[in-house]
């Protein structure tokens, strides 16, 4: 098994503190902690730099709050140039397993993501109606997976891959940045962190080989701790998920939730595979009913905030083209029609 040294170098670089910087400010210019950093944005730098250099570095405090769509999750925030940091540090490791991650894993890596794996797995569905005139599911989601990474697990995963003692290090003591106390077995990675997107599919990665090399699943997909797998078989897939359940609780110390469960898929009405935040049949698609829900919130209140003179439409603009392209995906002409039909832009 290939392992990688020499990696730290790399990574407190200027160049690669640099671009990091440039990756680590999308979106987020108009932020008061990224205009701080951008001050003295040389001199921040040469500062962490430094840091990394002598074995000084250390992750920050994070800001911690709830979000609530589609569900609520805490948050986890670090200052600025801990992102930085981590920016810089996944820039040099992620290379390592990205060309080890099979083909169906579509959370967080690039040139993938929601509608392809959406794509995807609707091709499966199309495919095994066309061959066997049935289509079964199994839909499987880890308990409360983000904060259920054994963090003893986790180190032995990135040690299999990394020899680099030094990135070895930095890496344990992010991990060990967000607890909030020192337990016997600790766990959890923090939603927030960019680290956290790629050790979640390191970790993830053990359950698709085991599903894909072991057992030699083929209608495979993963979206972070979300799986689904097609076949036309309800045995076969009520078997493999008395494997995967098995396999995650004794290699990963992790647990399948309640909603796991294995169905049959309507070919065109009835029940279909909620996935991605999509219903998917194997002839056509449609928006979730919750994201139908939210979107309609979102709009009204963008539409109160553009009356009161709050906002321009700038933002407005933004979220109607983000919608759109979500619905784009989908079978959704008419519903498109019926949302923007209740909603007029007036100033007060």
């Amino acid at each position: 098994m290939k392992t990688y040294n020499n990696l730290f170098e790399r990574i407190y670089s200027f160049e690669s503190l640099y671009l990091a910087y440039r990756r680590a400010r999308l979106g987020k210019r108009q932020r008061v902690s990224v205009m701080v950093f951008e001050q003295d944005l040389e001199g921040n730098l040469i500062q962490l730099q430094n840091e990394l250099v002598w074995n000084m570095y250390q992750t920050g405090n994070y800001h911690r709050f709830q979000v609530y769509e589609p569900k609520q999750r805490e948050v986890a925030a670090l200052p600025f140039r801990d992102r930085v940091v981590q920016h810089s540090l996944v820039s040099v490791i992620e290379p390592i397993w990205e060309n080890r991650f099979i083909a169906d894993s579509y959370a967080c890596r690039p040139g993938r993501g929601l509608h392809k794996g959406t794509d995807r797995v609707q091709g499966m569905m199309r495919a095994t109606l066309r061959e066997h005139g049935q289509v079964f599911a199994l839909k499987l989601d880890v308990r409360k997976f983000f904060a259920s990474v054994d963090h003893e697990v986790m180190r032995k995963l990135l040690r299999r891959h990394i020899a680099c003692e030094r990135t070895l290090a930095l890496c344990d003591g992010i991990l060990a940045s967000s607890l909030r106390e020192t337990t016997l077995t600790p766990k959890g990675l923090p939603i927030g962190n960019l680290t956290s997107q790629l050790w979640a599919n390191v970790y993830l990665h053990e359950l698709d080989s085991y599903a894909k090399h072991d057992l030699r699943v083929e209608n495979y997909a993963r979206y972070m701790d979300d799986v689904v797998v097609i076949h036309h078989d309800k045995a076969y897939l009520q078997d493999l998920r008395a494997k995967f359940t098995d396999f995650l609780r004794d290699e990963l110390r992790l647990e399948v939730n309640d909603k796991t469960q294995v169905f049959p898929v309507a070919t065109k009405h009835g029940r279909a595979l909620d996935y991605l935040g999509y219903r998917i049949w194997p002839t056509h698609r449609l928006i979730r009913k919750n994201s139908i829900k939210r979107m309609l919130r979102t709009f009204r209140q963008l539409s109160k905030r553009f009356a009161a003179g709050e906002i321009d439409f700038t933002p407005i603009r933004q979220s109607v083209a983000s919608w759109v392209g979500h619905c784009s995906h989908a079978n959704t002409h008419g519903l498109r029609a019926h949302v923007f039909g209740k909603f007029v832009l007036r100033k007060e």
